[in-house]
């Protein structure tokens, strides 16, 4: 990984592992695999820290701008996932 996670240096430790934790998930499911229960549940936990859709999007665009991973597409691909299914996507 030669990139940074996009952070707001007001959060808390807790909070900016736990958005950490977040893009992490969104990486597996372009390197590996994730269910959709385990990322799910980092991504309720982010909309708690982020929880406006504007400030959403401006962190989660400027990681796909410094990863080439989606968090956007890796959402959308666990809403029409099945529960107990595992989201996989290809970069």
């Amino acid at each position: 990984m030669e990139y940074q996670y996009p952070l707001d240096f007001t959060w808390s430790t807790e909070e900016i592992v736990d958005v950490i934790k977040f893009f992490e998930s969104v990486e597996k499911a372009y390197e590996s695999r994730v269910s959709k229960e385990d990322f799910m549940k980092t991504y309720r936990r982010f909309k708690e820290i982020v929880p406006g859709k504007a400030d959403e999007k401006n962190f989660t665009d400027e990681f796909q701008e410094s990863s080439g991973y989606s968090a956007y597409l890796v959402i959308k691909s666990a809403k029409e996932t099945d529960d107990g299914g595992w989201i996989i996507l290809k970069k």
